[in-house]
C-alpha cells in the first residue's frame, strides 16, 4: 500500500487551529483543470479562498478533495479543490500556517507524499511559522 500524503491531515489541523483561535483560515490554491472555483477571481493561476465556517456552507476537507459552497459577490457557487492543488493554509490575521511544495506525479501516476516547507521570497505570501 502506498504511503498516504500528510497534506490533507495538516490542512485539517491548521483549519481546526484557526477556527479554535477565532482566526480566519485562508486556502491558497494553484488552479488547474480539476479545480472548480470562480475563474473571475483567479489571478496568475492562483486563488486565495476564505474557508472559515462562516464563509462556507457544507465544507468538507477530505483526503482527496476540499468541497464547499460559498458566496462570491452575493452569488452562491460550488467549489471543489483537489488536495494536491492546495499550496498553503494560513490565518488571515497573523499569517501563521503551512505552505506546501508542488506534488509531482510519479511515473506510475500516483502522487508523491508532500511535506510542508517554509517559503522565503515568496511574492508577499505569509511565511511559515511554527504554531505552538
Amino acid at each position: 500500500m502506498a504511503e498516504r500524503s500528510t497534506r490533507p491531515y495538516l490542512i485539517r489541523a491548521i483549519h481546526e487551529w484557526c477556527s479554535d483561535s477565532n482566526f480566519t483560515p485562508y486556502l491558497s490554491v494553484q488552479v488547474d483543470a480539476n479545480t472548480r472555483v470562480p475563474v473571475e477571481y483567479v489571478k496568475n493561476g492562483e486563488i486565495v479562498l476564505n474557508v472559515s465556517y462562516d464563509a462556507t456552507h457544507k465544507l468538507t476537507i477530505g483526503n482527496e478533495v476540499i468541497q464547499f459552497s460559498a458566496r462570491f459577490n452575493g452569488v452562491s457557487r460550488e467549489c471543489s479543490v483537489p488536495i494536491s492543488a492546495v499550496t498553503g493554509i494560513f490565518a488571515r490575521e497573523n499569517g501563521q500556517g503551512l505552505f506546501f511544495p508542488p506534488e509531482p506525479a510519479q511515473e506510475n501516476g500516483s502522487e508523491a507524499p508532500a511535506e510542508p516547507s517554509p517559503t522565503n521570497g515568496n511574492g508577499g505570501k505569509p511565511k511559515l511559522q511554527i504554531i505552538k
